[in-house]
């Protein structure tokens, strides 16, 4: 899907956002997208906190009972 995007459609793209956001805002839109990104990616990284452990728990080692003596 993107790669049928040409340089004139990333123009028009940008003009587009221009006229809505007007420039003043727009620093501040991408310093917004920016942090937005920078927030998602280390949310989306794997960490050793956030990872269980794979190893099923160890069952506790089953007890004899003694027979009574008669």
């Amino acid at each position: 899907m993107l790669s049928n995007l040409t340089g004139w459609h990333f123009i028009i793209i940008l003009f587009v956002v221009l006229l809505l956001f007007g420039a003043p805002k727009l620093p501040a839109l991408a310093r917004s997208m920016g942090q937005s990104m920078k927030i998602l990616k280390t949310e989306l990284a794997p960490t050793d906190a956030a990872v269980p452990d794979e190893k099923p728990a160890t069952a506790p080692a089953a007890t004899t009972l003694d027979k009574p003596k008669p």
